[in-house]
C-alpha cells in the first residue's frame, strides 16, 4: 500500500517558518519528480514548488524566495521550508509524485498525501 504521508503543520504567525515533510511509504521517490501543492478554502489549488530527480527545483510566484522545496531519496522524504509566512499561506499543503520517470510538467499526479493544515495568523 502507497502513502505519502505530510506533517509539519500548524498554526503559526505572520513572519513566522515552518517545515513541512513528507514520507513516503511503498514508494520510493527515486526517478520521481515530487511537488509540494496548496489549497485554501474557495480557492483552486496551487502548485507552489518542484523538485525534479536531478534536483532542480521551480517556484510559484506568490512563494518565491520564501519557500525552499528539497528532498532525500535515501530516506524517501520530501520537504517544504518555508519562511516569512503570511495569513495568505493559511491553506492545506500537499505533497505529489510523479511516476517514475514522468516528466514533471502537466497535472496528472501517480500518489498523494492527504495534506497538512498551515494557518498564519496577523
Amino acid at each position: 500500500q502507497v502513502q505519502l504521508v505530510e506533517s509539519g503543520g500548524g498554526p503559526v504567525q505572520t513572519g513566522g517558518s515552518l517545515r513541512l515533510s513528507c514520507e513516503a511509504s511503498g514508494i520510493t521517490f527515486s526517478a520521481r519528480c515530487l511537488v509540494w501543492f496548496r489549497q485554501a478554502p474557495g480557492k483552486e489549488r496551487e502548485r507552489v514548488a518542484t523538485i525534479d530527480n536531478a534536483g532542480r527545483t521551480a517556484y510559484s510566484i506568490s512563494m518565491k524566495g520564501r519557500v525552499t522545496i528539497s528532498r532525500n531519496n535515501a530516506k524517501n522524504t520530501l520537504h517544504l521550508q518555508m519562511d516569512d509566512l503570511r495569513p495568505e499561506d493559511t491553506a492545506v499543503y500537499y505533497c505529489a509524485a510523479k511516476g517514475k520517470f514522468v516528466a514533471c510538467a502537466g497535472s496528472e499526479f501517480a500518489y498523494w498525501g492527504q495534506g497538512t493544515q498551515v494557518t498564519v495568523s496577523s
